[in-house]
Formats: C-alpha cells, sequence, structure tokens
C-alpha cells in the first residue's frame, strides 16, 4: 500500500481529504481521494503498490485490455474510436509537423492506435504492461508491444512523437516516467498526454459517482494547472491543450450508471452536451485534456 504524506506532484505537505470513491468496475472498495491546496493536485490515497494493483484490473469490462463491445456504452466507445483514431493521427502529424517518423505509444492497450499509425507510414513502438493485450494486439494487428519493464530501456532521443492516451493517471512512479518521456523525445519531437480533467462540469456534477476517478487504477486525478506544474518540474511546457469532447459523453454514461445503477443514455448525453457546451467557453473544463508538450526552450 501507497500512503501519500505528501503531494506526488509539487511535494507539498499542504494536503486533504477531498472525496471519497468507490471502485466500480472490479472490488467495490471505496478509496479517499486527496487534494493539495498548493498545486490543486488530486491523488488517490492508500493505493495499492504496483506489484499488487493488478489485481484491480482484471475485469472483462476494462476496456483498454479486453477491447469488449459488450453492452450499449462499450458498442458506442467503439463506433466513436473510428473517429477519434484518425483524429489522433492527424493532431500527431500537426503538431510534429510530419507524415512519418518514430512514434512510440505507451500503454499501447491492443494496438488500435498503433495500426492506425502505420498504415499512415509511421515507425512503431508500443508499451503495455497487460499481457493479454499485447496478445490482443499481435492477433488483431500484427503489433507486437513490449512489456511494461521495457520502458526505460527505450533509447534517447530517438522518437518524433510519444503519445499516452489516458495512460498517466495510472503511473506509479511519475516523476520517473516524465524524466524517460522528455529523453526519448528528439530534439523537435512532441509529447501527448490525455488524461481527465476533475476541473470539467460533469466531474463536478456527478461528485464520487464521475467515471473518470476511476479509483484505484487511477492514481492522480489532474487539472490544468497541477498539469502545468508537473511539466515545469521536468523543463516541459504545454504548447497547447486540445479538448476530448467525446469523453464528456462517454464518461457521462458510465458515471449514471454507477450513480443510478443503470445507464440513463438520454440523461447522460444531455449531461455530456451541457459540459461540452460549457468548454466552448473555457477549453480547459473539458472532461478530458490532451497536452500537446515540447522541451522548454
Amino acid at each position: 500500500m501507497v500512503t501519500y504524506t505528501n503531494c506526488p506532484v509539487c511535494g507539498s505537505s499542504n494536503i486533504r481529504a477531498f472525496i471519497s470513491a468507490n471502485d466500480h468496475t472490479v472490488s467495490g472498495e471505496s478509496f479517499v481521494i486527496m487534494a493539495c491546496n498548493d498545486c490543486t493536485h488530486l491523488f488517490t490515497q492508500d493505493i495499492p503498490s504496483a506489484k499488487d494493483i493488478g489485481k484491480y484490473y482484471a475485469s472483462e469490462d476494462y476496456i483498454s485490455h479486453s477491447d469488449t463491445q459488450e453492452g450499449l456504452v462499450n458498442k458506442l466507445y467503439h463506433t466513436v474510436r473510428k473517429r477519434t483514431l484518425n483524429a489522433k493521427k492527424i493532431l500527431v502529424q500537426n503538431a510534429t509537423g510530419k507524415r512519418s517518423g518514430q512514434i512510440a505509444d505507451i500503454g499501447c492497450g491492443t494496438g488500435a492506435f498503433l495500426n492506425t499509425m502505420k498504415h499512415a507510414g509511421w515507425n512503431i513502438t508500443g508499451i503495455e504492461p497487460d499481457e493479454t493485450a499485447r496478445a490482443k494486439a499481435a492477433s488483431l494487428y500484427g503489433i507486437d508491444p513490449l512489456p511494461a519493464d521495457e520502458f526505460y530501456k527505450l533509447p534517447a532521443e530517438k522518437f518524433d512523437a510519444i503519445t499516452l492516451w489516458h495512460v498517466l493517471e495510472h503511473v506509479h512512479e511519475l516523476h520517473a516516467y516524465i524524466t524517460q518521456l522528455k529523453n526519448m523525445l528528439s530534439a523537435r519531437g512532441k509529447l501527448f498526454i490525455a488524461v481527465p480533467n476533475y476541473t470539467s462540469y460533469d466531474a463536478k456534477h456527478y461528485g464520487a459517482f464521475w467515471a473518470a476517478y476511476d479509483v484505484p487504477r487511477h492514481l492522480y486525478h489532474f487539472s490544468p494547472q497541477s498539469m502545468r506544474r508537473l511539466l515545469q518540474e521536468h523543463g516541459l511546457v504545454a504548447e497547447k491543450i486540445k479538448p476530448m469532447w467525446f469523453d464528456s459523453f462517454y464518461v457521462s454514461m458510465l458515471s449514471e450508471k454507477y450513480k443510478n445503477g443503470k445507464g440513463n443514455l438520454v440523461k447522460a448525453f444531455f449531461m455530456g452536451f451541457i459540459s461540452n457546451l460549457k468548454t466552448m467557453m473555457n477549453k480547459e473544463k473539458c472532461s478530458s485534456l490532451i497536452y500537446i508538450i515540447s522541451v522548454k526552450s
């Protein structure tokens, strides 16, 4: 078990209990989420250690590992994913200024994004800790992701693009991970980090039932302010922040299920729409955000 006495982002001891949330996916256990009064970062307290957390991912409902299409929410996820994969490809190409190059996808799951980039002409490298997901990547796309212990062995200054799509919130060694990611970037390489945003309207509406808290798998819960602070600690800067419009709908559908015991598609769609509408006035309030990051000059 990992118990924090200081904020894992900025190191401040000025922390407090923020909210208690349940694990709705596997265990049903309750976890306290702490808040840093200095950098606004949230983090799950008393988390399982890296060697013990695997059992909390052991669910057919954990979509990034199983690729399941069972149930309405997962079917909708796969329908939307076809569009978002292409959007991510265009985002990477535009941000890097390259139509091909070296890309590493960290936490690549079953390999759908890497497959998209491979067909676009990129040389791909994947890291995925889950053995089942790696096997599916091989069978579905002929992709062979590396296991997690290969991450720190990846070469320095090689990659034009490094992507973490909803991965950083799962990583125990937060600062060591960021250090390695920075080392892996080529001279003009870009780092893409997508994470949930607890300052969003849908997070505030659903409170402890907000699906993107996803305790204890989500160790950290970032605000734009705390993400910028983390990057600053490592000599990195977020050049742009992009909203992930579809996430508010997906997260709202799961949140409705957790809150009411069943999914209310109409209500979830309405909440996602309202959340996105508020984002029009402030993009940093979207349910999930993509940070496009470079080494600070």
